[in-house]
């Protein structure tokens, strides 16, 4: 039977004032799983009105203690659920339960304990004159707009409210409507966890729609999106012309850079982690694989042998390597890259096809993973964002033309270094226009370092204090002594 979510403003659970709904198809087996209101503007009105009264009522006068304790409560409830919450997001999704159970619910929780934590500690500045003292408070900015991608809903989801509760905001958040089971069980935990109704306000619909209406209401002081960079472009300004503070996390075309002096195996490891966890659904993901000449011919071949042997399949079954992708007329994007990249001279390597499972996974958006070569560095294909299992694969003279080529792309979110030359890392890790780079790893995350990119990759950036500053605003207050 198919389950009807609601949305939840001030604390009730409700449809949407028009009563229209829209189906959340699987991407495995092509049945509804459930369906959710289809809000409006009406709708995030009513939020942002609730969200406006939260925050001049109880919820005002909660200590930094009493919310990080709820943090940790929320972590602990996240926790104890972990199998059932990572079974709902990888059907959801279409990801690997495994991959769900060990890494997107896992790091829910961390996140939440992670700025239960922060908030705790955390500390503003203190300037002394000769004949004054300058000290600065930080306060919420209000109510801020949440809007996240589909590819990781509650990690992403959690990523943005633990911190913005932690300094005292309240919310009004749109999750991916394609995506929107794990959003409704964190309302939930919130919920039963004791959150004063209205300080977390849930609203599902289209983007162009419920989003477009958190993003113009004139009481949502601010916005924190993740998504594509096109859609990004429109909420930056949208956002801007309101004068309302913006965090963009968007697209990337990342680079894995491999030098003849790595590691091979490991460097390969790294690679095929790099290109396709989560089916390549992943901003982060290093969908260009850069390999110097004298090591190309033999990194590529153990590198297409690893990707061939991946298995497709049932992500409730243990040995699945990639599950299905988000849906599809998505996977029907990636496949006319593959096209392209015939027609710009590319070879296929390995995958690019549709696999063959029985029933019902036959009715899934499955694709097998992709190994392009021998398309120019410049092409569309090896330069424009794909969001899938396919990863192109170039071969580079020498630094200055590994970092020529990693930085030729408009995105400038994150790349891998892969080498045993401590000099060699240091120089090419700055020269990279990226916000983030990783050497001899791959997505390894310290929750304290700042997370974003450059260009065509976003706007400002969050982690650690990073989060816990964007989300409040400082007041400074200079006395004379």
């Amino acid at each position: 039977m198919t389950t009807a979510l609601p949305n939840c403003i001030a604390g009730n659970f409700q449809p949407a004032r028009t009563g229209e709904t829209l189906d959340n198809v699987s991407s495995v087996t092509g049945g509804v799983l459930c369906t959710i209101p289809r809000s409006d503007a009406r709708d995030v009105a009513d939020a942002a009105e609730a969200a406006k009264a939260a925050r001049e009522g109880e919820w005002a006068r909660w200590s930094v203690g009493q919310r990080a304790d709820l943090l940790d409560a929320v972590a602990d409830i996240i926790e104890s659920r972990l199998e059932e919450i990572a079974a709902i997001e990888s059907r959801d999704t279409g990801k690997p339960f495994r991959l769900a159970a060990t890494v997107d619910i896992p790091r829910a929780v961390a996140n939440f304990r992670f700025f239960a934590s922060a908030v705790r500690q955390h500390h503003d500045g203190f300037h002394e004159m000769a004949d004054a003292i300058n000290y600065t408070l930080r306060r919420p900015i209000g109510t801020v707009g949440l809007i996240t991608p589909w590819n990781l809903p509650l990690y992403l989801l959690s990523w943005k409210t633990a911190p913005e509760l932690a300094m005292g905001n309240t919310i009004v958040a749109k999750p991916s409507e394609i995506t929107p089971m794990s959003a409704t069980v964190l309302a939930e935990i919130l919920h039963e966890v004791g959150l004063p109704p209205g300080v977390f306000n849930l609203v599902h619909g289209l983007g162009h729609e419920a989003g477009q209406a958190i993003v113009e209401h004139p009481d949502i002081g601010a916005i924190s999106f993740t998504g594509g960079t096109s859609t990004g472009a429109i909420v930056g300004r949208t956002a801007s012309e309101r004068f309302k503070k913006v965090s963009l996390e968007l697209g990337g075309k990342n680079a894995t850079v491999v030098f003849d002096d790595c590691d091979v195996e490991k460097a390969v490891e790294g690679a095929v982690r790099a290109g396709f966890a989560n089916q390549g659904q992943v901003c982060l993901c290093g969908s260009r694989v850069l390999v110097q000449e004298g090591i190309y011919d033999r990194f590529k071949a153990a590198f297409v042998e690893r990707v061939s042997n991946m298995s497709v399949g049932d992500p409730a079954d243990p040995d699945t390597s990639l599950g299905a992708l988000i849906s599809h007329g998505h996977r029907e994007k990636v496949e006319a890259f593959v096209a392209l990249a015939k027609e710009e001279g590319g070879t296929i390597e390995t995958g690019g096809t549709r696999p063959q499972l029985g029933a019902p996974l036959d009715a899934g958006a499955f694709l097998r993973p992709t190994v392009i070569s021998g398309l120019n560095t410049s092409s569309r294909t090896a330069t424009e964002e794909i969001f899938g299992p396919v990863v192109t694969i170039h071969p580079f003279k020498d630094e200055a033309d590994a970092v020529r080529i990693a930085n030729c792309v408009e995105y400038g979110l994150a790349a891998s270094v892969w080498t045993q030359n401590l000099g060699r890392a240091h120089r090419v890790s700055a020269a990279l226009d990226v916000g983030m780079v990783w050497v001899n790893t791959w997505l390894m995350r310290d929750l304290r370092v700042p997370f974003g990119g450059v260009k065509a990759s976003g706007v400002g950036r969050e982690g650690g204090h990073h989060s816990l500053e964007f989300f409040s605003e400082p007041k400074n207050v200079c006395i004379k002594l």
